[in-house]
């Protein structure tokens, strides 16, 4: 069985118009056995690594943040994000048997935090991280996904993404962070149905605010219009969500950063950090 597995994992090839030139079957998406233990093969680090399950909670833990830098920034921690990590580290010994090994697959708007957020909860639970977006420039040939989009358009991005979500959902102990998009085709939720999913709800403005401080060259579906990028990203983000919003609901579990604020006290939501998120994600 095994070796089917592994047979019909390496043959397969992506969804892509006959126009398109394949890459070289060493470089596409492949994948292996070992120990016992799904994992990813040609896949650089940056988009799916192993984290330990063992690490020092000296360890300084990023903290979401609305200011310049990327999506969402990081920053350096305060004493009690020492108290954080171990809340988190605890609540997911507690939960792993619970979760029996299912991939946990972040869902949520362009810069909610899914991928912070997710090499935080991945590393706390000793899993995997896996970016969709990354596995789909890796498996394309293409170093952004912005660059799909103008290449080949935003069709063949979502076949693409559908058949990284389908490899996914036959894998264990990944922690997955998917697109703003991937909620809108139903074939991606059976897929996901496999595992957990949980939807990142953020405030609009914060997103804005996020996204603005970095610009959006790598944010393909903010391009069209022209004017005040924050008043122009701001209303592009609202018609994104009330297309996406009801599909968003059909997460398993909802992680709103408004309710984690105001049950921490905090004013502001960009002071909740990554950690306290994660720690929300698996009290869910």
């Amino acid at each position: 069985m095994e070796a089917k597995v592994l047979q019909g994992m390496q043959s397969s090839t992506w969804i892509m118009r006959e126009r398109i030139v394949m890459r070289k079957q060493d470089s596409s998406l492949q994948f292996f056995q070992k120990s016992g233990e799904q994992k990813w093969s040609g896949v650089p680090a940056s988009c799916c690594f192993r984290t330990s399950k063992q690490r020092s909670h000296r360890l300084v833990v990023p903290r979401v943040s609305c200011s310049s830098g990327n999506v969402p920034v990081l920053e350096s921690g305060s004493p009690t994000l020492l108290d954080e990590s171990k809340i988190l580290k605890k609540k997911a010994e507690e939960i792993e048997p619970y979760i029996n090994g299912r991939c946990i697959y972040l869902v949520g708007m362009m810069g909610s935090g899914k991928t912070t957020v997710g090499k935080v909860l991945s590393d706390a639970l000793g899993y995997s991280f896996c970016d969709c977006d990354t596995l789909i420039e890796q498996a394309v040939g293409v170093s952004t996904v912005a660059e799909i989009f103008n290449q080949y358009g935003e069709g063949f991005f979502r076949d693409n993404e559908t058949e990284v979500l389908h490899k996914l959902s036959s894998m264990h102990r990944h922690v997955v962070s998917t697109g703003g998009g991937a909620v809108i085709r139903p074939i991606n939720w059976r897929h996901m149905q496999k595992g957990i999913s949980v939807w990142l709800d953020v405030p609009v403005e914060v997103l804005a605010r996020r996204i603005t401080a970095v610009g959006t060259n790598s944010r393909p579906l903010l391009h069209q219009e022209s004017g005040d990028p924050f008043s122009r990203i701001m209303k592009r983000l609202y018609t994104l969500l009330e297309e996406r919003g009801e599909a968003y609901g059909n997460a398993d579990a909802r992680v709103s950063l408004k309710n984690i604020a105001s049950k921490l006290g905090v004013e502001d939501v960009c002071n909740v950090t990554s950690t306290a998120i994660s720690i929300e994600v698996l009290s869910n």
